[in-house]
């Protein structure tokens, strides 16, 4: 039986459905009830939506549902896409949003988020705005403490050198930013003030796609901050929270940690309105304990580890920590790491064959000296600007495939991307929300991609000898309660193993979907896997520690570690780069 309401993502709206039978009860209330749950649905749904869909979802006679959304789209409320047929958001929707920012108070709206955080921290906590190049404090709540900061409600700090400026700069239009950073020198403020706008630009981004800004002692020695923006429905900038005190109470692993919180805060702020799409809630621990045969071989506190590879000539595995950025070559047998920092993010890297590394980074294609860091452009898809790599993986005839996001995670920034190996990018694919792991199966006439903003899985055919995809389908499809698909490796047996964000588990899918095994993890945030080891029997996993609470990392402490699990069933060899 078909709920009065059920949400596109699965779960049935039982408190929905409450409303529309108190509001059944007012006269003249039944039509309103029914078009604004038609919007509701529409607006919560992950992806587009046919009629089909909504008279699904809304239980409605298809005779009601064409009226309704014929009065929604007269009033603008909604829209069709006439090449796909599915419906969405009006503009008459962000005409009223905007009304509301206009007369939105920003002070009154972040007073009790800023005392919230001086309780929880103990520390200041600021409100701030942009003006011209500074940043001007409009509100400011702090403790009685030993040591308090000098700055209070009136002052002003350099947008460049302060966690906060950088947080409301980062979520500016890009077009704005190269005005301000057109023909002006950056204030040195300390010595660990930043002073060239390119490597600026490179912090802003990297600020992007962590969701928070650091600052350790850039504004005055001895005073560090973490600092998140407050944004509006346009997914811009108006202001931004802070908790900024000496860099003694404040080390970095600290201020990472409070990240989450910020982002939080400013979300409460804003009412949700803006950036939405970054996870900082995660699923609660399992009931039950970790898989006994989980071990962790690579102790690590890596904001964004990704991308492993098994090098079985060392006996090593070759991965990347997006965040910090760096490349790691770790042994599994004794834990030690040789890292390589990298001055741009990283998604992936590969071996390639004529020695060397090709990493897929924030702007492109890249060979990579392992002992310098230095990199070479190889090749660079047009329009990158606030978009970056993420996984990728060979072919068996060494081609290298690999997706992108945006890098605030937001909808529409993913494409599918492969490097021939005589240096030629094609754009295979785009329209993604966050393009994933990826890999093949034992015959390589399968090819399988995660799209973790949707939570499903595609399988392709696949042409080797041409480097083509063809006949997309949905693999496996997830609910919010099970966490996003991230990186997948494929086993010998062409079965899928894939890690599950927020989902504190690894989970096995046979060729036709079928969920086969689920491995509970240690960590709620499993990045990707690969086969290593003698055998290729050990699958190896990265994970992350990127906005998780000071409490969520006391109950994950290898958050940010490389697992290991020892399964029954051998993987399948992933090559390396051919070009």
């Amino acid at each position: 039986m078909i709920p009065a309401r059920q949400n596109p993502d699965g779960g049935d709206a039982a408190d929905g459905a409450d409303d529309d039978k108190r509001y059944d009860a007012i006269p003249g209330a039944q039509a309103l009830t029914k078009g604004l749950s038609l919007l509701a649905l529409i607006a919560d749904a992950p992806h587009p939506l046919r009629f089909g869909d909504l008279s699904r979802y809304s239980g409605m006679p298809k005779s009601t549902l064409h009226r309704m959304l014929q009065a929604l789209s007269d009033f603008r409320l909604i829209r069709v896409d006439e090449a796909t047929q599915t419906y969405r958001l009006g503009h008459r929707l962000f005409e009223m949003a905007h009304r509301v920012w206009s007369e939105f108070d920003l002070r009154s709206a972040a007073e009790p988020e800023l005392i919230r955080l001086r309780d929880f921290t103990h520390e200041a906590a600021r409100l701030g705005v942009l003006d011209g190049t500074e940043v001007l404090i409009i509100d400011q709540r702090e403790e009685l403490q030993p040591m308090r900061m000098a700055y209070g409600v009136g002052s002003r700090l350099p947008a460049t050198a302060s966690a906060i400026g950088k947080a409301l700069l980062a979520y500016r239009p890009p077009e704005e930013l190269q005005r301000y950073f057109s023909g002006r020198s950056l204030r040195a403020m300390t010595p660990n003030s930043i002073l060239n706008p390119l490597e600026m630009q490179r912090e802003l981004d990297l600020t992007k796609a962590r969701g928070y800004a650091i600052s350790v002692e850039e504004q005055a020695i001895g005073v560090s901050a973490v600092a998140a923006p407050i944004l509006n429905h346009r997914g811009e900038s108006i202001g931004a929270i802070s908790i900024s005190g000496p860099s003694f109470r404040l080390p970095s692993d600290r201020l990472h940690a409070l990240g989450r919180d910020v982002i939080e805060s400013a979300r409460r702020v804003s009412g949700n309105v803006g950036e939405t799409f970054m996870s900082i809630s995660t699923a609660v621990s399992p009931a039950h304990a970790a898989d006994g045969q989980v071990r962790c071989v690579v102790p690590s506190s890596a904001f964004l580890g990704e991308g492993p590879h098994w090098l079985g000539n060392g006996q090593s595995l070759l991965w990347v920590d997006i965040l910090a950025p760096a490349i790691h070559l770790s042994n599994v047998a004794n834990g030690d790491t040789r890292t390589t920092a990298l001055s741009e993010l990283v998604g992936v890297v590969v071996p390639r064959r004529r020695g060397g590394y090709v990493a897929a980074t924030q702007s492109g294609f890249r060979s990579v000296n392992p002992q310098t860091g230095e990199m070479a452009a190889l090749a660079s898809p047009p329009g990158m600007a606030g978009r970056r790599f993420n996984d990728g993986k060979c072919d068996a005839a060494g081609r290298l495939w690999a997706g992108t996001l945006a890098l605030d995670a937001g909808p529409g920034g993913g494409s599918l991307y492969c490097l021939d190996v005589d240096g030629t990018l094609r754009e295979i694919e785009s329209g993604f929300h966050i393009c994933n792991g990826l890999g093949w199966s034992p015959d390589a006439k399968r090819f399988y991609l995660a799209d973790s903003g949707r939570r499903e899985i595609y399988v392709y055919d696949f042409d080797l000898a041409a480097g083509t995809l063809s006949n997309k389908t949905v693999f496996a499809r997830f609910q919010e309660a099970d966490g996003m698909p991230d990186g997948l490796a494929v086993d010998a047996q062409g079965h899928v193993w894939c890690a599950m964000w927020d989902g504190w588990a690894i989970r096995r899918y046979a060729p036709d979907g079928v969920l086969e095994r689920t491995i509970s993890l240690p960590v709620p945030r499993p990045t990707s896997c690969a086969f290593g080891a003698e055998g290729l029997k050990t699958l190896f996993v990265t994970s992350a520690r990127i906005r998780l609470s000071a409490t969520q990392l006391a109950a994950a402490p290898l958050s940010g570690s490389i697992l290991a699990v020892q399964v029954d069933v051998a993987g399948t060899p992933v090559g390396e780069y051919g070009g």
